[in-house]
């Protein structure tokens, strides 16, 4: 894990502090001669592919363009996961409502803002312009629509599939374990028909998310990403209108995911990726040491734009190469709750020391 002792590693890593000032501009002009003498081994693996970084570009609408998609490539992403494919909502159901046993035998005419024939030719379109692995995402509500559009989008040569199932249950009859067999159901269903690996994105809000985290596994999930945002909906007080309210990561959205990384890592067999939060160089490296096998980008790249993928490498190589890290394998998980000198760091021991730390200046 480097060349310092665990403890000297906690120390100089909380004390470290880097003042990343270069200009994008400069860093792409010498970005990969630098990287060719560099050796530095940023490479890690996620759903059996062996990445050259960590650093994968997640579902947002910037892969709807085949040329954004060269851009990513071009930047160094290692991956990109392409725009969910959505399945509306029965209209025979309320907004948000869910029901595994109703949806699959309902009949109502199904509504997709992005044309399935449109979504698999783009990514078959994409496979033939780049090199890295091109990931599909699909969101859908029927049981049979999860397999049909699942193998159409393995057909048009994706290599991976991520399911993005995004629900938010509002029947108070249904228990945890309905919405858990649910998932899993679909997740089996899935794994059955295709060949290609399968990602699972998740959202927090699980009764036990250890205990499901492992259900997915011993169910075939080959990676978890964790986790999918909720876009909480606003009231507009003028209109009486329930909006859509669309905001954007900032770097404290990593907390979350990365502490259920740090709890995860070592305990299932399953890839981990981090989403949520991850705009700098240093932010990637945390989720890297807490146990994720890579780092997925979206609000960052809406903000700054698609060759902030390079400043985020740049960031990340100069880190590990003051702190004497020759590869990312020096380092993941080495702050997982597995392996962290302090254990109970991520449990609810720390929150009491949280709050007796709190600054109490001008209380």
């Amino acid at each position: 894990m480097g060349r310092r002792s665990w403890r000297a590693h906690r120390r100089n890593c909380c004390s470290a502090k880097r003042n990343f000032s270069a200009s994008a501009n400069d860093s792409a002009r010498t970005f990969f001669e630098k990287e060719e003498a560099n050796p530095m081994k940023l490479a890690t693996t996620y759903l059996g592919f062996e990445l050259r970084t960590p650093l994968v570009v997640s579902a947002s609408p910037l892969s709807e363009d085949l040329d954004n998609v060269k851009r990513m490539e071009d930047a160094g992403a290692s991956a990109v996961v392409f725009h969910s494919l959505f399945e509306e909502q029965l209209r025979l159901l309320r907004p948000g409502e869910f029901s595994y046993e109703t949806l699959t035998h309902a009949s109502a005419p199904l509504e997709f803002r992005v044309d399935p024939k449109a979504y698999v030719e783009h990514i078959a379109k994409a496979k033939a312009a780049v090199n890295i692995p091109i990931i599909g995402s699909l969101n859908c509500s029927t049981f049979g629509s999860w397999q049909r559009y699942a193998r159409q989008i393995e057909e048009a040569g994706a290599d991976a599939l991520e399911l993005n199932i995004y629900s938010v249950p509002t029947d108070p009859e249904r228990t945890a374990d309905d919405i858990e067999t649910d998932y899993l159901t679909i997740v089996a269903s899935v794994k059955a028909l295709l060949k290609i690996p399968v990602a699972v994105k998740l959202s927090p809000f699980f009764t036990n998310l250890s205990r499901f985290a492992r259900r997915l596994d011993q169910n075939g999930a080959d990676a978890l990403v964790l986790f999918n945002r909720f876009y909480q909906p606003d009231i507009e007080l003028e209109t009486l209108d329930v909006s859509p309210n669309v905001i954007l990561s900032t770097p404290m959205a990593l907390r979350l995911p990365m502490r259920w990384i740090a709890l995860l890592y070592g305990r299932i067999g399953a890839n981990l990726a981090a989403t949520g939060g991850i705009h700098h160089g240093t932010d990637a490296l945390k989720m890297l040491m807490a146990g994720a096998d890579v780092t997925m980008l979206c609000s960052v790249l809406l903000r700054r734009g698609i060759d902030h993928i390079r400043v985020i490498e740049r960031e990340m190589r100069e880190w590990m190469e003051e702190h004497e890290y020759k590869s990312v394998e020096d380092l993941k998980g080495i702050m997982s709750q597995k392996n962290c000198a302090d254990p109970t760091a991520f449990e609810r021991a720390q929150y009491t020391r949280a709050l007796t730390t709190y600054p109490k200046q001008g209380m």
